[in-house]
């Protein structure tokens, strides 16, 4: 079996498993595109969990991109100092939220090239964002993506850019955009790095 076949076979597995799971990811279900991209820059190394409620309630407090971009930085820290990195990430996010104002018109941008000057968007966010609110093919490579497609001998990767590229030469563009959600899903589930005890949980 080779290695596109073997990924059909586990994602598959996955999908019977986790696709249809209710549980919220801190890059699902907001209602503006600006409130998913501001949730994603916090979501970084932080439970969803956490954020999610955090940012609930600080967009209740703050609830347009005007009123985050106006927002004197210590309102912002103070709303979400729950989170890991909170005062880094409420820097970058209120730059942002400037940035979204001032050069796209208060639109998110749908490239990552765009997407990727935004401080504090990486690659990981960018793709998340472009699946999430643009419904766009892309491959949101987060560290459950990178940790189980190493341990499982999907790819051979150092980082998880690489490990985006390499998933793209062996998944059909049809089923990018839901690998991340199903792999953070079963990551979750079944920490660490024991191959037996990740294929087990999808049987």
């Amino acid at each position: 079996m080779n290695k596109k076949q073997l990924f059909l076979k586990i994602f598959r597995k996955a999908q019977k498993k986790y696709g249809a799971s209710s549980k919220r990811l801190a890059g699902d279900a907001w209602p503006k595109d600006w409130q998913t991209l501001i949730s994603t820059i916090y979501s970084a190394q932080s439970r969803d969990e956490t954020t999610i409620p955090v940012m609930e309630s600080a967009f209740n407090s703050l609830p347009t991109l005007s009123s985050w971009a106006k927002a004197p930085l210590k309102k912002i820290e103070t709303l979400t100092k729950k989170i890991n990195f909170y005062k880094t990430k409420s820097k970058n996010s209120k730059l942002t939220a400037q940035k979204l104002i001032k050069d796209f018109k208060n639109k998110v941008p749908d490239t990552i090239e765009q997407l990727v000057t935004l401080p504090g968007v990486g690659r990981k966010t960018a793709n998340l964002v472009l699946t999430e609110i643009h419904n766009k093919d892309e491959i949101c490579v987060d560290t459950h993506v990178h940790r189980i497609s190493n341990v499982l001998g999907l790819v051979r990767t150092k980082n998880p850019y690489e490990t985006e590229l390499a998933l793209q030469k062996i998944t059909p563009k049809r089923i990018w955009s839901k690998i991340n959600r199903l792999f953070v899903l079963w990551g979750k589930e079944v920490p660490g790095r024991d191959k037996k005890k990740l294929l087990d949980n999808l049987e």
